[in-house]
């Protein structure tokens, strides 16, 4: 990621994430964003880590259409932390790339640490940062889809 940080190092302590850097030239990238990225990228409760609507701590639990214009990324809610998923859809697609930590795993990334949203010359950049990969997408636009879930019943 060019801004945000996810293994900073604060004191003696590692591994902190840190999305400062984006925070404060997010307000002069946000124009160059496609409307969808934008809204997406500078809602106030994205970045906020006690907001339910961070995407910190969510699971990747399916990515769909990989290869084509139109692709879907689907985020799985953490019950002790948010009360709804994720669908990201992504159009115009023109780079796709997942990139696993151990090259022998599919798609087990685990949970989000953070993402980035940048303006790129084909409409955005999306890097989203797991534990174990990180998946980047450009896209010309992307459409962000927080929908309820029960977390009585999830597994």
């Amino acid at each position: 990621m060019e801004y945000v940080i996810v293994d900073a190092q604060v004191g003696d302590v590692s591994g902190v994430l840190d999305p400062s850097r984006y925070l404060s030239c997010l307000s002069s990238i946000s124009g160059d964003l496609p409307p969808g990225a934008r809204a997406f990228a500078t809602d106030t409760d994205h970045y906020d880590f006690h907001s339910r609507r961070c995407v910190k701590d969510l699971t990747l639990r399916a990515v769909r259409g990989a290869g084509g214009e139109q692709a879907e990324v689907e985020f799985e809610h953490s019950c002790w932390k948010h009360d709804e998923d994720l669908l990201i859809r992504y159009d115009g697609v023109s780079s796709f790339t997942v990139d696993p930590v151990d090259k022998g795993r599919r798609l087990d990334f685990g949970t989000v640490l953070l993402d980035e949203l940048l303006p790129h010359g084909d409409g955005c950049s999306h890097e989203i940062a797991c534990w174990e990969g990180t998946v980047t997408i450009v896209c010309r636009d992307l459409q962000a889809t927080w929908t309820d879930t029960d977390c009585s019943s999830a597994s």
